[in-house]
């Protein structure tokens, strides 16, 4: 049997998510506290469930058009420009399945082969095999000497360098999946001035905007709307990961083209889930306050567990992760030593290399856990390291 080479060589080249695999490997130790997958321990809000119940109860259940009910497109472009002193429109905006494949819509709308991507590092490694995927390359920018954020100089000197590149776009990520460090308005607006002259896209994950606790979250679309596909969803926010509801704000012309990709890939997103997301956008603007509230106290516990044993790490200011660098004495090889902490102190926390150039070294724990593991969790880690 032929088949003609079997299989497209693009999807050969790339793996399984390291998180992905990491967690479930280590699902089969006993009595193990992970603190691996950045999703919610709340439960969607209630309001937001009887507004799906109800849509099923109405037979809501046919196709909707591709881009999104008219109503949720509506009212995401209202919820986003009150919250973000943003100025988008109902027909720039698409309802995708979850932020995920708003990143693969994306990329995929604007890629052609031959241009590169500018993706600074550590990050959600889900940006490097989507391009690779969309027979494009990717060059990135180890942000680790600055605190992991890109600064405009640094995108400045990048950009010079790469010169005999297509550079066709930049992604953006923050608050920080990883590190949880955030971008305050000053630095995106000197951001904004570099990417103004490079005339490149700019793909801006914000889905943890709502997560960002020292400041106002400021969205870089506030500066250069023409350039900017906002990413967002409801996944971190509202504490709806398995519901699948992702969104792009974007130019108009951006959108025309994207939801041809949408279209072919997904049709539309879920029909009671879209009304669900509607409730969201309407009624609940104030759903993640005490999330945030919890989440600001979790986090501090667990910085200072960890700083009294020696961990360092970047100023969280979002999100609902820590990236801590590891004791020294433990070196710097981060699958060594997450795999050794899952085994003798049953607590599993992801390498920091599975986030690319600059993450080695580190580890990142997600603090989306009740406070009584966190307590265990942080207990065991601490006698882990004082034991050797």
């Amino acid at each position: 049997m032929n088949l003609q080479n079997k299989f497209n060589h693009k999807i050969e080249e790339i793996a399984v998510s390291d998180i992905r695999q990491f967690d479930t490997q280590v699902s089969s130790i006993p009595d193990i506290i992970k603190l691996t997958l950045g999703e919610p321990d709340f439960n969607t809000p209630q309001h937001i469930k009887q507004a799906a119940i109800e849509a099923i109860q109405a037979d809501y259940s046919h196709y909707t058009p591709n881009a999104g009910i008219p109503e949720l497109r509506t009212a995401v472009a209202k919820y986003f420009n009150q919250k973000y002193s943003l100025n988008y429109q109902d027909n720039q905006v698409i309802a995708t399945i979850g932020a995920t494949e708003a990143i693969s819509t994306s990329l995929q709308t604007i890629l052609n082969p031959g241009d590169t991507v500018l993706i600074p590092t550590p990050i959600f490694p889900i940006y490097m095999p989507v391009t690779n995927l969309n027979h494009a390359d990717y060059v990135t920018i180890d942000t680790s000497d600055d605190g992991f954020v890109l600064t405009a100089q640094r995108l400045k000197e990048v950009l010079a360098q790469n010169k005999d590149k297509n550079i066709k776009a930049l992604v953006l990520v923050y608050p920080s999946n990883p590190t949880g460090v955030t971008y305050s308005k000053e630095q995106l607006e000197q951001l904004a001035i570099v990417l103004k002259e490079a005339g490149i896209w700019v793909i801006c994950d914000e889905i943890y905007a709502e997560l960002t606790y020292n400041t106002n979250h400021v969205s870089l679309a506030q500066f250069i709307p023409e350039q900017v596909i906002l990413i967002s969803g409801l996944s971190k926010s509202h504490a709806m990961t398995g519901w699948r509801m992702g969104f792009i704000l974007a130019p108009t012309d951006f959108v025309q083209q994207a939801v041809k990709a949408h279209q072919y890939m997904v049709t539309a997103t879920t029909n009671n889930v879209q009304y669900a997301a509607l409730e969201a956008m309407k009624n609940g603007q104030n759903d993640s306050l005490a999330m945030k509230e919890q989440y600001i106290k979790r986090r501090d516990f667990m910085k200072q567990a960890l700083e009294e044993v020696g961990f360092e790490m970047a100023s969280p200011d979002g999100a609902f992760y820590l990236f801590a660098k590891i004791p020294t004495k433990f070196g710097t090889d981060s699958w060594h030593f997450v795999r050794e902490l899952a085994q003798k102190a049953k607590v599993a926390l992801i390498p920091g290399i599975s986030f690319g150039p600059g993450g080695e070294g580190y580890v990142r724990l997600s603090y989306a856990a009740s406070m009584e593991d966190l307590k265990t969790a942080a207990k065991r880690i601490q006698d882990y390291v004082k034991s050797r």
